[in-house]
């Protein structure tokens, strides 16, 4: 390559020599539209397991309830019973215990001792409990991922914060925007949630809190 370089001297040219390394140029610009065509579709799937997660959660989230049979295997064994959810509230029943949360507090009643526990439950220990905890938390602090499964999706939830009780998570999500499987991961290890015969069905907010006069012979210990 010439160039033509001019001073009160008269005109001086410089030869310039560019050597460009073709494979190497090549490498890059593939290195280049891949990593696009990997952030272009990350963010359509992301947003389309978002699309389907608001759906589900209209689905779920019904203002006046919904009630659903469940199981959940895990770390600590094995458990199966009834829910009823109302917003973020919710009851489950299983042959063990019952628990009542109404949003902020939650009463946890024993049979085989009838005991009470009044406690102020984590994220994870709410999710362990409701199934349907999830519709309140993907919203942010989850990255989203989403994959076509028989007869629906798997969206995947993977925390931002690893410090967070909830780290990840696998639902799986029917046609009809129901929920299927929820798998959690938490520091112990993974729990999964399997649920049925999902109902729309009017709930009353007393459904939700414990109501001591039921249970005149439970012990009351609160946590708090």
């Amino acid at each position: 390559m010439m160039f033509c370089l001019r001073n009160n001297k008269g005109l001086h040219f410089i030869k310039i020599e560019l050597s460009v390394n073709a494979s190497k140029m090549k490498r890059l610009l593939f290195a280049l539209l891949a990593l696009f065509v990997v952030l272009s579709v990350y963010s359509q799937n992301s947003a389309q397991a978002r699309k389907i997660l608001d759906k589900t959660a209209a689905v779920v989230g019904n203002k006046n309830g919904a009630s659903a049979s469940f199981s959940i295997s895990g770390k600590y064994g094995n458990s199966s019973g009834t829910i009823a959810v109302k917003g973020n509230k919710f009851n489950a029943r299983t042959p063990q215990a019952i628990v009542w949360y109404d949003g902020k507090t939650q009463w946890t009643y024993m049979k085989s001792s009838q005991e009470v526990n009044i406690s102020t439950p984590t994220e994870a220990q709410q999710q362990s409990m409701n199934p349907y905890k999830f519709i309140n938390i993907y919203k942010s602090g989850f990255k989203l991922g989403l994959k076509n499964v028989s007869g629906g999706w798997q969206v995947h939830l993977y925390a931002t914060d690893q410090k967070r009780s909830i780290k990840e998570m696998y639902i799986t999500i029917g046609k009809n925007y129901q929920p299927k499987v929820i798998k959690m991961r938490q520091s112990n290890g993974w729990t999964t949630i399997t649920v049925s015969n999902f109902k729309s069905k009017p709930l009353s907010d007393a459904t939700f809190r414990f109501n001591s006069k039921d249970y005149p012979n439970a012990e009351i210990v609160d946590l708090r």
